[in-house]
């Protein structure tokens, strides 16, 4: 009887120790910090202070931001989970281990991705990668947490995860803001070298060379009347000036061209006479007297008719014309005539 009373005892000690450790168990996994229970008694219960690695450390200029766990250290073990009756959390992850899930997230391009709880972009908010590598932004992963009252994988449903803060979409928004200010900027050099060749080259279309055109003349005629001179006689004073010394070097080149041609220069400007087929007078506008030039044989014969002058710039007149022509004196060259058709000064030759 004894024996049955002490093994009897033994199992109601058992029990009350079982039952004790699973109050246990239930009343501080209600009060974890990391999960409040929807009990606004139970929510005044939980503590204020807060772990000092979750705000996380601030990026100063020229530093690198860092990579941290975002998790608090693990709670000691319940007395359901010492006796084995519940089962003991695992061992958190190593740097290894972390290195590892972060290199199947990038391979995944988790972070390339939006948040698969707001649909949104990551850019420069707080993320954080799972244990089962998935990326969330930090306050959506919190919200989950609070509004299903348990912690699990909003993707995989894994229990127990643990967090990391990490910046990996903060690195690569900062890439493609400073890819799209380069994109702009070679695309304001290249509008302003487009902008400059349409400024100084002709188009070929038709519509657009005129346009060009017109434009030129725009600013030729405005630079013009923003440099022209309020007083109309010193302006046209300034004009007959610059023409007179135009003329004076004008006037100097033909000096210096000009020069009694030889007999072999009036064999070769005939030739070009001969060459060209123009056997009317530029000046009374009728036929020369011979069709092709004539020899010194044939100038006998031909008294009678008007004779024909060679100029030593290859054109052909009547010499009466000419000699008319030279009389007004318009147009002259240090004193010599010029040319009707040309304008240049002249040796001449009747043949």
């Amino acid at each position: 009887m004894a024996m049955r009373k002490n093994v009897k005892s033994d199992a109601s000690n058992k029990l009350v120790i079982a039952s004790v450790a699973f109050q246990d168990h239930i009343m501080r996994s209600l009060l974890h910090p990391d999960f409040p229970p929807p009990d606004p008694f139970l929510r005044r219960i939980r503590k204020t202070s807060r772990d000092p690695q979750e705000k996380g450390p601030q990026r100063r200029d020229g530093q690198e931001e860092r990579e941290y766990v975002l998790d608090p250290a693990p709670p000691s073990l319940t007395l359901a989970q010492r006796l084995g009756l519940v089962a003991s959390p695992g061992q958190r992850l190593t740097e290894d281990e972390w290195a590892r899930v972060k290199a199947r997230s990038v391979q995944q391009e988790e972070s390339a991705q939006p948040c698969a709880i707001c649909r949104e972009e990551f850019r420069l908010q707080p993320q954080v990668l799972l244990s089962c590598s998935h990326v969330f932004h930090r306050a959506c992963l919190q919200a989950f947490e609070r509004f299903s009252g348990r912690k699990c994988c909003p993707m995989c449903r894994r229990d127990q995860y643990e967090t990391r803060v990490i910046h990996d979409a903060a690195h690569l928004f900062r890439h493609q803001c400073a890819t799209r200010i380069q994109a702009y900027w070679r695309g304001y050099i290249t509008w302003k070298w487009y902008r400059n060749i349409r400024k100084t080259t002709c188009p070929k279309d038709k519509n657009l060379r005129r346009k060009f055109f017109e434009a030129r003349l725009q600013e030729l005629n405005d630079s013009f009347v923003r440099y022209c001179h309020t007083d109309t006689e010193a302006f046209l004073s300034d004009i007959d000036r610059s023409l007179s010394s135009s003329r004076r070097v004008f006037q100097q080149l033909e000096r210096k061209s000009v020069s009694e041609p030889q007999e072999n220069d009036w064999d070769r400007i005939k030739r070009q006479v001969i060459q060209r087929g123009v056997w009317d007078c530029p000046i009374c506008l009728t036929a020369l007297c011979n069709p092709s030039i004539p020899t010194q044989s044939d100038r006998s014969n031909n008294q009678q008719r008007r004779h024909t002058v060679l100029l030593s710039c290859s054109h052909l007149f009547h010499n009466l014309c000419l000699e008319a022509f030279e009389t007004f004196a318009a147009f002259t060259a240090a004193g010599r005539p010029t040319c009707p058709l040309c304008r240049s000064a002249y040796h001449k030759k009747l043949i």
